[in-house]
């Protein structure tokens, strides 16, 4: 892995409970074990991961704006030639056709100015209407109550069965695109996702894609983001992924979605290989709409340090599964959040007395408050200094800090070496449009310079 010295752009950000900085990965993305705390990872994305980027930077970035068209490839393009793809929203939202491929690790995606990445396709009021019709919320989702498509594909579970027979007869796509509508799969090393907003169509039980797969990333960090709507997940991590850090993240759902708002899946089944999939999940906000997945983890060392959960339709937030160990720490359980813990099989749960839950706990074989609940195995720890921040101060800084709320009202870019500009791409200095059709353009400080 490439390293650089990084010189970070000061952010005048006082939080003066919080024990993290805003801007320093920490967490499982920072170490290459799940219990050696010697054994340290440099997780440095494209070489920056604040804006401006300073002047010591001496890799490849570009800046991007919507051309309210789809962008998928010329993202997907960027991120293959870039070190650092700078996503500036000021043009409006990017819209992407399916999920954009991470063809080579070592990259930075930084949004500014309100980036949002929506999906192209989208539930309808009239699917919605017509599942309702058919009654597919009231559907079996267990396999073997399906069957097979017009399209000839066969389907294992009733309500999925249902959900893609009424949207093929409605839309006549065959090939059901639709199902691709998310926004990246991630399968590199050394990836640094910030303060971007991922819009998506609306949940559905289509088994379609979510809005971020990890699957097979390792070294992954994902922080002030905010994901909504995603039709299968908003944000799954499986495929022996490792070692990624979801940091200052939002979850939600609108009325756009329809069911299935299971937000955060870890490891995709039962038979997911184990040793993998460690996971830290701090000062995250499951809000409105969430309904299980908390996340839901199978396999994996799942550290979950002070997150917020107001999900008031939730069934289950924080579920530990079959062959996971769970460290539950300084997480605030607002009022109107009942179902917010049961596991099923996990190797380890550590439920510290530093979390907090207004009401008592009501999901079925964990009834009662949080200091009821039994330590399942052995002591679960992590192998990176932290520290726990009171519980009483989550609330007000998540909702203060959380999802995309870094570089708002920016412009320009400090510098940016186009080396091999991408076709129909443009540049904004400053307020000016720069169309990009040739080699060797610089900008330096919001200024052109030709290279000969």
């Amino acid at each position: 892995m490439k390293k650089h010295l990084l010189t970070l752009a000061s952010v005048a950000i006082a939080i003066t409970a919080m024990a993290q900085d805003l801007n320093k990965p920490f967490g499982f993305c920072t170490v290459s074990s799940r219990t050696d705390a010697a054994s340290t990872y440099e997780i440095t994305g494209g070489g920056c991961y604040t804006y401006p980027i300073p002047e010591s930077f001496t890799g490849k970035a570009i800046t991007l704006k919507s051309n309210g068209q789809d962008m998928k490839g010329t993202i997907q393009n960027a991120i293959k030639q870039y070190d650092i793809v700078i996503l500036d929203g000021s043009d409006g939202d990017f819209i992407v056709s399916s999920n954009i491929i991470f063809e080579r690790g070592n990259k930075t995606i930084l949004g500014i100015n309100n980036a949002r990445l929506c999906t192209q396709w989208s539930v309808t009021e009239e699917i919605k209407a017509a599942l309702e019709k058919a009654g597919v919320s009231k559907m079996s989702t267990s396999s073997g109550t399906g069957g097979t498509l017009p399209n000839g594909e066969p389907v294992s579970e009733e309500a999925e069965y249902n959900t893609r027979k009424i949207i093929l007869e409605l839309t006549g796509d065959n090939s059901e695109s639709y199902r691709s509508s998310g926004v990246f799969s991630l399968n590199k090393e050394n990836v640094i996702i910030r303060n971007i907003t991922f819009v998506g169509p609306g949940s559905i039980d289509a088994g379609g894609n979510d809005l971020i797969s990890a699957l097979g990333a390792k070294h992954c960090w994902i922080d002030h983001c905010a994901f909504q709507d995603g039709m299968d997940g908003n944000f799954d991590i499986t495929n022996s992924s490792d070692f990624i850090t979801v940091s200052w993240c939002t979850f939600s759902y609108t009325d756009r979605s329809y069911m299935h708002q299971n937000t955060n899946l870890i490891g995709s089944s039962d038979s997911e290989k184990t040793g993998f999939l460690n996971t830290t999940f701090a000062f995250n906000w499951w809000g409105t709409g969430c309904k299980q997945r908390m996340p839901m983890a199978r396999v994996g060392k799942i550290h979950m340090l002070n997150n917020y959960f107001t999900s008031t339709t939730a069934s289950n937030c924080i579920n530990p599964r079959k062959n996971s160990e769970f460290l539950i720490e300084g997480n605030y359980f607002d009022t109107g959040v009942k179902k917010y813990y049961g596991q099923s099989s996990a190797t380890a749960v550590t439920w510290a007395s530093s979390n907090y839950a207004a009401e008592t706990n009501t999901v079925s074989g964990y009834s009662g408050k949080p200091d009821t609940f039994n330590q399942i195995g052995s002591t679960v720890t992590v192998p990176y200094s932290y520290d726990v921040t009171p519980y009483a101060d989550v609330p007000a800084a998540v909702k203060e800090k959380a999802g995309a709320t870094l570089y708002k009202g920016e412009t320009g870019i400090t510098t940016a070496v186009v080396n091999n500009p991408l076709s129909n791409t443009y540049y904004n200095l400053r307020g000016e449009r720069v169309d990009s059709s040739y080699e060797g353009l610089v900008i330096v400080n919001g200024k052109k310079i030709l290279m000969k």
